[in-house]
C-alpha cells in the first residue's frame, strides 16, 4: 500500500524459519526495484517500510520494537532514507498493556490467542481496539475465511506429510548401505530410527 506517497509492505509471521531477515530484506528490494519505470530518475524512487510483527524473538534485546536503516557504520551518517525495516516482536510486549499507548495495545491484537485475550483487550474499551476485534470477527466466520483456513490447514498437512515420507525413504536407502556393510542391526537402528521389523525386512529383501 502507498501512505503519504511511502510504499509500505505489512506482513505477520508465525513461525521462525530461521531466515527472516533475508526475506524482509527481499522484500523491500523486490519493492524498491520495481517502483522504478523506464526513462524515470533513480531520485523518483520512493521510500519503501517493511513493517513485520513477529511472534517469535528475532533480536537479542529487550525492546520489543526494532527499526533499521542505511546507515555508515562508524559515524552512523544516514546513505539514504528509502530503506525502513522495522519489526515488532509481540511476545516482548509489556505484560500489562497501558490502555493509552494505542500502538502495544494494536501489537497485543496479534499477541491474543484466545478469545478470553480478545475479551480483555475489549474490556479496555478503546474504540480502535473494539473497531479492529469487530473487523476480526467479522472475517474470521466468513464462508471465504474458512475455506482458506481450511486449504492452508490441508496444505501443512500435505507438506507434513511429504516430508516424513522423504525421511523415511531416506532412512531406508541409509539402512540398505549399512547392511551391505554387515553393520549390526542395532546400530542400523540407531543410526536410522527405523524399527527392528523394517531393518529385518530390508535384510532379507537383500
Amino acid at each position: 500500500m502507498v501512505v503519504n506517497g511511502q510504499k509500505v509492505n505489512l506482513e505477520v509471521q508465525v513461525e521462525d524459519e530461521k531466515d527472516y531477515a533475508e526475506r524482509s530484506l527481499y522484500h523491500w528490494a523486490r519493492i524498491y526495484s520495481s517502483a522504478l519505470k523506464v526513462g524515470q530518475p533513480y531520485s523518483t524512487l520512493p521510500r519503501v517500510i517493511i513493517i513485520s510483527i513477529l511472534d517469535f524473538i528475532m533480536f537479542d534485546c529487550a525492546e520489543y520494537r526494532s527499526e533499521f536503516g542505511a546507515f555508515e557504520v562508524n559515524r552512523h551518517e544516514l546513505l539514504s532514507d528509502k530503506l525502513a525495516m522495522l519489526y515488532f516482536e509481540v511476545r516482548k510486549l509489556p505484560k500489562d498493556i497501558d490502555k493509552e499507548n494505542e500502538l502495544e495495545l494494536m501489537l497485543s491484537l496479534f499477541r491474543a490467542k484466545t478469545e478470553e485475550e480478545l475479551k480483555q483487550l475489549e474490556d479496555l474499551e478503546v474504540a480502535v481496539v473494539t473497531q479492529a476485534i469487530g473487523a476480526y470477527r467479522e472475517v474470521v466466520v466468513s464462508p471465504e475465511f474458512r475455506e482458506l483456513e481450511r486449504l492452508r490447514f490441508e496444505a501443512l498437512s500435505n507438506e507434513a506429510s511429504a516430508l516424513a515420507n522423504a525421511e523415511r525413504k531416506n532412512a531406508m536407502t541409509i539402512a540398505k548401505r549399512l547392511l551391505c556393510r554387515n553393520r549390526p542391526i542395532d546400530e542400523i537402528i540407531e543410526d536410522t530410527g527405523l524399527t527392528r521389523a523394517e531393518v529385518e525386512k530390508l535384510q532379507d529383501s537383500n
